[in-house]
């Protein structure tokens, strides 16, 4: 079963625009939980120009599906995710002034300081998630740094697949059984939405979880979020 987790960190840019507590990013991330979300995601920058490090604190009890921290780990992000202690850190190669994420991670250049990061974290007891592209050498490094799974960039498959569905999809597919083959869990997130998310899904062998977070906000701006999440469920056959 692919879990389904949603990114909410546009609920925040929009509560961010007004500097008032409407949206309130608590109750919707508790909400969409209510309304079969599995999972909660959120990516926390250095600037806080949509979750604040506040948020974090105050998400963390009340999260009762998996909660899902993406960032690079500087020292001001380490010492956050230690604090509270997610369920997964997700760990991405932004730079601070990053828009979002446009690449995953050279493990093999930075494998020391990747290596380092996972020991902590798996001090701390948090699964660790690397984000990756679709290199197969790229996923076995990630393995040998230690980390739990690989969350697979799928922005390329996005842009590829209205011109070729089966060739945008066909690198994916070779490596989440590469990441299964090395003892990786595979993630996967960037750019998934209704139109592409059911045939990613249903191609992609032993996918753990997707995390989804502008196009739900996208879509729940005309279906509401009740029927966006559902919509979403389907997509991945978990009903």
């Amino acid at each position: 079963m692919t879990r389904l987790s949603i990114n909410i960190n546009k609920v925040a840019t929009l509560r961010n625009a007004r500097g008032e507590n409407n949206p309130d990013l608590l109750k919707f991330a508790t909400d969409c939980e209510a309304l079969g979300a599995q999972g909660i995601t959120v990516h926390p920058r250095p600037d806080e120009r949509h979750i604040r490090y506040a948020d974090v604190r105050a998400l963390s009890p009340l999260v009762k599906t998996e909660f899902n921290i993406e960032g690079y780990p500087i020292p001001s992000f380490m010492d956050l995710v230690l604090e509270v202690r997610p369920r997964q850190v997700t760990l991405v190669p932004d730079a601070p002034d990053a828009i979002t994420s446009s690449a995953g991670w050279e493990v093999e250049p930075n494998f020391d300081f990747l290596k380092g990061i996972v020991d902590r974290l798996h001090e701390g007891g948090i699964r660790v998630s690397i984000f990756t592209g679709t290199d197969p050498d790229n996923i076995r490094a990630a393995a040998r740094v230690g980390a739990d799974r690989v969350e697979l960039y799928t922005k390329p498959y996005a842009d590829g697949y209205a011109a070729d569905r089966h060739a945008a999809v066909e690198p994916f597919v070779e490596a989440s059984r590469v990441a299964h083959e090395a003892g990786l869990g595979v993630n996967a997130g960037h750019d998934l939405n209704l139109h592409n998310l059911a045939y990613f899904a249903s191609h992609v062998p032993y996918l753990d979880e997707v995390s989804i977070g502008h196009a739900v906000i996208c879509d729940a701006l005309y279906l509401g979020i009740a029927q966006t999440i559902k919509s979403y469920r389907n997509a991945l056959s978990n009903d």
